[in-house]
């Protein structure tokens, strides 16, 4: 259990927190917990719950997943990927519903992390994800349309296709107003950013659209119109649990757990690239099976890590869990005294809010990319992304990975392990290698969805120490589009510090998919070569050339 179980806030404290790093995690921490203000009653108001329960999960989820977790900066609460799947659970199952759904799911992330299973949902292929993803940005959108238009549509369809049949039929019934303040908002987060990086855009334009349609007594529904009273309490409860009905809240349960997963483990994993550290997955997984455990009983909706507010901390300097758990006392501090204002809040601002999230997740340059990639990966792509918006979220994410496995297995018996690759008969041993500081790697088989993390960690370890890296891809067959988004991420890293990648041996196929995916401009057509015997020597120039330049500038 120690082994599995290893808080990165326990570890850090062992190790020592400088007075300067503590400061400056307690003013990220203040930024981001105003950051997440706007976004967790937004969140909660398209899941389809009062806007009191997403600063309830903001505030104890926050607190535990920072406190508890496993990596340094990540920053957990409501989050965009799970307005479509808890929407639906509301509706069909009610919100006692949605809590027992949450309990179980933290239950399972649990059970996910003490079997280790936090690398194996690093192996979900790119597409899947881009698709599903691309999907929910979507969805979220046609969700925000009626308050964004002012449309006083009593119930929704939950179809999409009729949702948006709807929209049309009630367009000559806009309100200017509510229009007026959706774009405005949009406007103001959007460029904001170029006045001040400090204050998020999303609380000015709550600020300002709160005060303007107070003060002008504006016809638009705010959120006390569409709720009532909000509470800014938080009181201990214990939801309705009806142990009879258990099974049936068994899928929705698992969906929570597989997105909760995947989205706090990519968010952490992004967060390491930013940082150049390492998380925890399995810490990770159970930290965030805990706070979906506890979070409920106090009336809090699902969580999981947040990739544009973890990614806000890094950039305000945040560097230990400190700031996660100051981020969400500054919520649990604005709940307490402020919570009564943010009643007038106008659902107009809300919907332009996610309108801009929507657009934030949309990944349409990584849907783009994919599409004009290999076919196979446009298959699990399209898929996904259309059974998301047309079906459900369940439906997309079971549907994909059956589907990228069975395309994977066709693509391994279309290859003729016949023909001799390129660069086949030179072995390293072949060339002397004078230098220490030349490190060479060779990928062995398929770069595909399920080994893509592994070759990535490995390249970035053999890289970082050396100066030039030759990465050898004469046994390669194909590259999939997640093993290529990787190797993007990888050779990236490596390039920020200094070190010369160098290729050798790519097939036609895989050259033409490297150059598709822009990593052969990335490295350089110079640093790519047909045969490793030329590679080695390029790499050998390269490093003399490096020693004459240090040795000249003394």
């Amino acid at each position: 259990m120690n082994n599995i179980f290893q808080p990165k806030f326990f570890t850090l404290l062992k190790e020592g927190i400088s007075k300067e790093q503590l400061v400056t995690d307690i003013f990220a921490g203040i930024i981001v917990g105003i950051v997440a203000l706007p976004l967790a009653i937004a969140f909660a108001v398209a899941s389809g719950v009062s806007p009191e329960r997403g600063m309830i999960t903001a505030i104890i989820a926050g607190f535990i997943i920072s406190f508890l977790g496993g990596s340094r900066v990540q920053i957990g609460g409501p989050t965009g990927a799970f307005i479509v799947l808890l929407f639906g659970i509301v509706e069909q199952y009610g919100i006692d519903g949605l809590l027992i759904s949450t309990i179980m799911a933290g239950v399972i992330l649990i059970v996910f992390g003490l079997l280790r299973l936090g690398a194996l949902l690093k192996y979900f292929p790119h597409p899947l994800i881009v698709g599903f993803t691309s999907g929910i940005a979507l969805v979220i959108l046609s969700t925000q349309i009626k308050d964004a238009l002012g449309l006083e549509i009593e119930k929704l369809p939950s179809d999409f296709i009729e949702k948006w049949a709807l929209y049309f039929h009630e367009l000559n019934e806009t309100n200017l107003y509510a229009l007026g303040l959706t774009v405005v908002t949009m406007l103001i987060i959007i460029f904001s950013k170029h006045i001040t990086t400090k204050v998020p855009g999303s609380f000015i334009a709550i600020i300002l659209m709160t005060a303007l349609v107070s003060f002008f007594d504006l016809p638009v529904t705010t959120i006390e119109t569409f709720f009532g009273s909000i509470s800014g309490e938080i009181t201990f409860s214990v939801p309705h649990l009806d142990f009879s009905n258990f099974a049936m809240y068994l899928v929705p349960a698992l969906m929570i757990a597989l997105l909760g997963g995947i989205e706090s483990l990519l968010s952490a994993v992004v967060a390491d690239g930013m940082i150049g550290t390492k998380h925890r997955s399995n810490t990770e997984l159970i930290a965030q099976g805990i706070a979906n455990i506890v979070t409920p009983f106090f009336g809090g909706i699902s969580a999981t890590g947040a990739i544009a507010r973890t990614a806000t901390n890094v950039k305000n300097g945040a560097r230990t869990p400190i700031a996660g758990m100051i981020h969400a006392l500054t919520l649990l501090l604005i709940m307490m005294f402020f919570m009564d204002y943010a009643k007038s809040i106008p659902m107009a601002t809300l919907a332009g809010i996610l309108i801009v999230v929507s657009y934030n997740m949309s990944e349409w340059r990584s849907f783009i990319s994919i599409l004009r990639g290999s076919p196979f990966d446009s298959i699990v792509l399209v898929t996904t992304f259309l059974l998301t918006v047309l079906v459900d979220l369940t439906t997309a994410i079971q549907v994909g990975i059956v589907l990228a496995s069975l395309l994977f297995m066709k693509r391994m018996a279309d290859i003729n392990t016949n023909i001799p690759l390129e660069d086949d008969s030179e072995s390293i041993e072949t060339y002397s290698n004078p230098s220490e500081e030349i490190a060479v790697y060779e990928i062995g088989g398929p770069l595909f969805f399920a080994s893509a993390r592994q070759y990535a960690e490995t390249l970035k370890t053999i890289g970082y120490s050396s100066k030039v890296l030759i990465i050898r891809m004469r046994r390669v067959p194909f590259i999939d589009s997640t093993a290529a988004h990787n190797l993007e991420e990888t050779i990236k890293a490596l390039r920020d510090t200094g070190i010369v990648i160098v290729m050798s041996g790519t097939t036609d196929d895989v050259y033409k998919d490297l150059k598709k995916n822009k990593i052969i401009a990335m490295i350089g057509e110079e640093n790519v070569f047909k045969k490793f015997s030329d590679a080695l020597a390029y790499a050998n120039t390269k490093l003399l050339k490096e020693i004459e330049e240090e040795a000249s500038s003394f």
